[in-house]
């Protein structure tokens, strides 16, 4: 898989400089690369108890993204999913610690456990104050297994990082830390394994698929299981945490990427864990965002801690990094009232059986065509317009008993307001242009046929396309040419399949969105807009001659 990197023996090295080249001088780096790479506060006194943390790079913005005031003195960074050196450490150790200590935050892996405990060990030959802690969050494995550290961990990061600058001593720092990190539970699912940079990609996870309780290095987990969607997978996640959660008590949570999904997959879960039996429990939610990443692992990780006066406020405490999200409670959408849209929605219901014949037919060829138009338009678009189309066949069935079928101008009136809320984009809007303008024609007294040409007309004025512009009127305007003329609909048929096909001999589109594409990519691909109405009109002659 291809990736935007140089070259996986500098990746971590450029990474970390282009980090800091947007932090605004508050946070630096030791000078030792390529070996020692340590990111540490710019502004940092040593007049407290440092923090440091770190392991293996990959999980950004963790661990060098929360280091600054209120949260982590130091980060040091190993190559990717891979521990930092015993030299790294102790040198990320003697750049920031001063008399009052240092506390190491560890996560729970064998190499991140021995590095980091000798660095302390010759720290301490130093004369310096070193305490360590080991987070081991995860719940996902059996009890014999040794349990790994994960997102959780950012809880202990964040409540040291207040401890040390409300000014408490190491050993307050220490005891706080080594109670809350039995509490903290955490479990993480994927679709997909995360891609290692130089490395061949595992494909263990099958579509169909997710593994639950997986690491943060793409480790295999617990199991794998059948995936339905994000409501299922969520509830079986907060059923793992509920096992260790009480009743009477409240619990911070994390809602953690874990680097591969989109903005939309991560509010979606926010929304299952909104409405899951647990959500009265919860009193402070931190995400969902990137935290704790697994370079670019299409999954999540939940975590939770007992809430508490000292959690909360530490929790909460306005801290430097960017990357640290202002915990929030879960509240309903707040919902505001909507204005008044005049529309014409007054019209009455009417009966016309042969339209609403044809009608129902046209509804029933959207259905059918949704995933071949869909295929078709992934070639030059987004892959939505059979979904679109298809929506507002769906619309338009359960609608049908309401619409004026016996009145054929307040019929197209009708259909534009309808269309205009049923479909998606820029095809919606100039069906709903295409059906009112016919309307405010038919007044005119002119034949059906020529109200909806007038349509097509502004259709085209609005929305600058013209025949031969690849778009679907080059099928829309042959077909309808046939109708003005008396022809059958076997004939309009014809017209608008020859229309379509032209299309895929037109070197270049000049309206819509394949516009925007090259002449290769376009080559003997039929637009899907003309090829969608091509489709409707065959299938509307295919039922006459039938």
């Amino acid at each position: 898989m291809s990736q935007f990197i140089n070259s996986r023996d500098t990746l971590v090295t450029e990474a970390i400089d282009g980090f800091l080249r947007g932090q605004d001088g508050k946070v630096s780096r030791l000078d030792g690369f390529p070996h020692i790479k340590v990111v540490v506060r710019a502004d940092w006194k040593s007049d407290q108890v440092a923090i440091i943390s770190g392991g293996g790079s990959g999980h950004e913005p963790a661990h060098a993204g929360f280091v600054g005031k209120g949260m982590l003195t130091a980060a040091v960074c190993g190559e990717v999913f891979a521990s930092p050196s015993v030299e790294a450490i102790l040198a990320g150790i003697l750049a920031v610690t001063g008399k009052k200590g240092c506390l190491l935050i560890v996560k729970n892996y064998t190499g991140d456990r021995l590095n980091f405990g000798l660095a302390a060990e010759k720290a301490r030959a130093f004369g310096l104050n070193i305490k360590m802690v080991i987070v081991d969050d995860d719940i996902s494995l059996p009890d014999d297994v040794q349990a790994r550290g994960l997102a959780g961990t950012l809880f202990i990061h964040k409540i040291a990082g207040f401890l040390a600058e409300e000014g408490k001593n190491l050993d307050e720092i220490f005891d706080t830390a080594q109670s809350l990190i039995p509490l903290i539970s955490s479990i993480g699912v994927s679709i997909d394994n995360c891609t290692v940079p130089g490395m061949p990609k595992d494909e263990r996870i099958t579509e169909g698929m997710a593994e639950l309780g997986l690491g943060i290095h793409g480790e295999p987990g617990r199991e794998l299981i059948a995936f339905e969607n994000a409501g299922s997978i969520m509830q079986i996640i907060l059923s793992h945490l509920q096992s260790k959660m009480n009743n009477d008590q409240k619990y911070a949570l994390i809602l953690n990427n874990l680097g591969g999904c989109t903005p939309l997959e991560m509010a979606v879960l926010k929304g299952e864990i909104a409405k899951s039996d647990l959500v009265s429990q919860l009193s402070l939610i931190i995400g969902p965002e990137m935290l704790m990443t697994s370079l670019d692992m299409h999954g999540f990780s939940v975590s939770i801690l007992p809430s508490s006066k000292l959690v909360a406020e530490a929790l909460t405490f306005p801290v430097g990094p960017r990357a640290w999200p202002n915990p929030v409670p879960l509240i309903s959408p707040i919902i505001s009232d909507m204005p008044k849209i005049q529309t014409k929605e007054n019209w009455m219901p009417s009966e016309n059986i042969e339209l609403k014949h044809i009608l129902q037919k046209c509804c029933l060829i959207l259905k059918e065509k949704e995933q071949a138009l869909n295929k078709l338009d992934s070639k030059i678009g987004d892959g939505d317009t059979g979904s679109t189309l298809a929506s507002a066949a769906r619309t338009l069935g359960e609608e049908l008993d309401t619409l004026p079928l016996g009145d054929t101008k307040q019929f197209f009136e009708a259909m534009g307001e309808l269309l205009s809320k049923a479909m998606g984009g820029s095809s919606g809007v100039l069906m709903a242009i295409f059906f009112s303008a016919a309307g405010q024609k038919f007044n005119n007294n002119l034949h059906w046929t020529k109200a909806l040409e007038a349509g097509l007309n502004r259709m085209m004025e609005v929305g600058g396309a013209q025949i031969g512009d690849r778009t679907m009127i080059d099928a829309l305007a042959p077909a309808l040419k046939e109708l003005n003329e008396g022809k059958t609909l076997l004939d309009v048929a014809r017209a608008a399949r020859a229309g379509a096909d032209a299309t895929r001999k037109m070197p270049i589109a000049k309206a819509g969105r394949a516009a925007y594409l090259s002449r290769g990519v376009l080559q003997n691909v039929t637009d899907p807009g003309a090829e969608a109405v091509a489709c409707l009109f065959e299938g509307l002659a295919g039922d006459t001659s039938g």
